[in-house]
C-alpha cells in the first residue's frame, strides 16, 4: 500500500472518531487523486463506521395508548416495550444478533440438575438510575411482581413454573423450577421482566420508572410521547450514544410518514408497502427491512358461538386467499402464514398439512357438517394492529363469498383498540412479534391460563405436551412433541396466520447500526441502545 493511501486511511479512521470534518477529508482524498465521488463515499462510510455519541433519537412508532402503564406485566405492545424495556431498563438476558440468549443485567448464568435450577451473577458496580446498588434482592422483587395476587401480568404464565427464586448474597440469583427447562434463559429476555428497585417491603417499586438501562425517563405521557435521557452511570460500555431519546406515539401510516420526510423523526416503525417506493426514492432515507418470528393474524374467540365449534372455525380458515393478500398487501414481504405460530426460522418449526390454502368447496363442506348453510361474521379491525390489516379484511370479505361466508368489517377506533377489542371481540386482527423457541411462543399466546391466550384456546392434549416437552432433554421426542403442538394449533385452534411478515421501517440516513436482531422490530427493541448518528 502507497504511502498515500496510508495517509488516506489514516485520515479515514480520524474521520470515523469525529477528529475530521468532511471538507478536510475530501480536500485530501482529492490531492490523493480520488474523484469527489469517491471520496464523499469513503468519508461516509468511515463516519458511520464508528459510533459516536450526541443527537436526540426521535422514533416515530405506530401503537401507544392512553391507558399505557410503568406496570411491566402490562407492557401490550412495540411502543412501551421500546420506551420502557429496550430504552429504559434491562431483563436478565437479552438475544442478540444470531438469535442466541446472552447476558443484559445478568453478567453470567448457568443451569444445573437438568436444567432446573439456574444461577445468575449480577455485575458489581451496577446503578438504578436513582444512584441505588442493584442486588439481588431487586431481582427477586421483580420476578415476584408478576405473580402477585390479581395479577395481570403478561408474564404470569411465562414465571409459573418458578418453584423458587432467592438471593444468594449481593449479586446471585437462584431460580429453581418445578421441572427443567432448557430455553430458560431466553424467558428472561422476555419485555416485560426488566429489573426494578425493591422496596422495603421486598415489594418492586414499579411505579417511580427507575430502571438499570441505557437511558433515564424524564417524561411519560402514555399514549402521546416519553422523553429519556443517557445514563451517565449505565453499566455497559460502547452503548448509549445518543444524548436523548424520544419516542412518539404516531398511530397513522400517513402521519409517520408525512413526519420522516419532513425531518421531525429519525425512524418510523411499520411502513405502508404501498408507497415504500416512494420512501426509497428520497436519498435521505434507508428502508430498514428484517425478517424474524413475526405474524400478522386474526384471532377468534374459541368460546363465543359458534366459534366454539373447531369445524365453523377451520371453514373460516379455508375462506381467506391469503397468497392474494401476501401479494396485493404486502407486497410479497414475508411469506404465507399456515394458521401455525412458530416461524420457518425456529428451531423444531413444522408445517402441519393440509394446508390452509383459499378453497370454497372445503369451507362449505365444514359448514355443512357444523350444521350451516352460510355463516355471517364480524370481523374487528384497526391499522394499529397492523399495517394492512383493514384492507387484508377487504380481500377476506369479497374471498368468503364463494365460500357462504359473509365478512361484516367493522373499523374499530384506534386510539381504544387494545383496550376495548383486541381479546374481547370474537374475531379481530392482531399481530405477534413471534419468539424465538416454542416453549416461550405456546407458554404466552396458547397455554390455557396464559394472560395473553387472545384466542381463549384450551387444549388439553396440547397443554401436557408443553409441560412434558419444557423438561425433555432428547431432542429427537421433543421435536416430536412440537411438531404434534404445531398440528394440533392447526388443527383445532382459533388462529388465522396471514403471513409471517417482514418487519419494514424507514429511517434517516444519519442513523448506523451493526448486526441487528430479528427477536423483535427496532433491533430486538433495543435500537436506542445499540443505534448511532454518523
Amino acid at each position: 500500500m502507497s504511502e498515500t493511501m496510508n495517509k488516506l486511511n489514516d485520515a479515514a479512521k480520524l474521520a470515523g472518531k469525529g477528529k475530521m470534518s468532511r471538507r478536510d477529508f475530501t480536500q485530501l482524498a482529492l490531492a490523493s487523486g480520488l474523484t469527489l465521488a469517491a471520496a464523499d463515499t469513503m468519508f461516509s462510510r468511515a463516519a458511520r463506521a464508528e459510533p459516536k455519541k450526541g443527537g436526540t433519537l426521535r422514533l416515530g412508532l405506530s401503537q401507544g395508548a392512553t391507558t399505557d402503564s410503568l406496570d411491566p406485566g402490562l407492557y401490550y405492545d412495540q411502543y412501551t416495550g421500546t420506551c420502557m424495556w429496550g430504552t429504559l431498563s434491562n431483563s436478565l438476558t437479552e438475544v442478540d444478533a444470531k438469535g442466541n440468549a446472552v447476558g443484559d443485567l445478568a453478567e453470567s448464568f448457568e443451569s444445573s440438575d437438568g436444567a432446573k435450577k439456574w444461577v445468575f451473577k449480577l455485575p458489581k458496580g451496577a446503578v438504578f438510575h436513582n444512584g441505588k446498588d442493584v442486588t439481588a434482592e431487586d431481582v427477586v422483587a421483580s420476578y415476584k411482581h408478576h405473580s402477585i395476587a390479581g395479577t395481570k401480568s403478561a408474564a404470569k404464565s411465562l414465571l409459573a413454573p418458578m418453584e423458587s427464586i432467592k438471593a444468594d448474597g449481593k449479586h446471585t440469583v437462584v431460580i429453581t423450577l418445578s421441572g427443567g427447562n432448557a430455553d430458560f434463559s431466553y424467558i428472561c429476555s422476555d419485555y416485560h421482566l426488566p429489573i426494578m428497585p425493591a422496596n422495603k417491603d421486598g415489594t418492586a417499586d414499579w411505579s417511580s420508572g427507575v430502571r438499570t438501562g441505557p437511558y433515564s425517563l424524564v417524561k411519560f405521557d402514555p399514549g402521546v410521547k416519553t422523553e429519556l435521557t443517557r445514563n451517565p452511570h449505565y453499566f455497559k460500555t460502547g452503548k448509549a450514544w445518543f444524548d436523548d431519546v424520544v419516542g412518539l406515539s404516531i398511530k397513522d401510516t400517513t402521519a409517520r410518514t408525512n413526519a420522516l420526510n419532513a425531518g421531525e423523526i429519525d425512524y418510523m416503525q411499520s411502513c405502508d408497502l404501498k408507497t415504500l417506493d416512494l420512501l426509497k426514492a428520497n436519498p435521505n432515507l434507508v428502508i430498514f427491512e428484517k425478517t424474524g418470528y413475526a405474524h400478522n393474524i386474526y384471532v377468534m374467540d374459541c368460546t363465543s358461538k359458534p366459534l366454539d365449534n373447531p369445524d365453523v372455525r377451520n371453514a373460516i380458515k379455508y375462506s381467506i386467499d391469503r397468497q392474494s393478500v401476501l401479494e396485493k398487501i404486502f407486497l410479497n414481504h414475508g411469506t404465507v402464514g399456515n394458521d401455525n405460530s412458530i416461524s420457518p426460522a425456529v428451531k423444531f418449526a413444522v408445517d402441519p398439512m393440509p394446508k390452509h390454502v383459499y378453497d370454497p368447496a372445503m369451507a362449505k363442506s365444514l359448514l355443512k357438517k357444523a350444521g350451516l348453510d352460510s355463516l355471517k361474521i364480524d370481523v374487528s379491525v384497526a391499522e394499529t394492529a397492523f399495517t394492512g390489516a383493514t384492507d387484508t379484511a377487504l380481500i377476506w370479505q369479497e374471498s368468503a363469498k364463494a365460500c357462504g361466508i359473509e365478512v361484516n368489517v367493522i373499523r374499530e377506533p384506534e386510539d381504544s383498540y387494545w383496550d376495548n377489542v383486541w381479546m374481547k371481540k370474537p374475531i379481530c386482527a392482531t399481530y405477534w412479534s413471534g419468539r424465538p423457541n416454542c416453549d416461550w411462543m405456546f407458554t404466552t399466546a396458547y397455554a390455557k391460563d396464559a394472560a395473553w391466550n387472545d384466542t381463549k384456546w384450551y387444549n388439553t392434549r396440547f397443554n401436557e405436551l408443553l409441560v412434558a416437552a419444557r423438561v425433555e432433554t432428547d431432542e429427537k421426542k421433543r421435536a416430536a412433541m412440537y411438531a404434534e403442538m404445531q398440528q394440533l394449533l392447526h388443527d383445532d385452534g382459533g388462529l388465522i396466520n396471514v403471513v409471517f411478515n417482514s418487519f419494514v421501517d424507514a429511517h434517516a440516513n444519519t442513523l448506523a447500526h451493526g448486526d441487528t436482531a430479528a427477536n423483535w422490530p427496532m433491533d430486538g427493541m433495543k435500537i436506542a441502545e445499540r443505534w448511532w448518528f454518523a
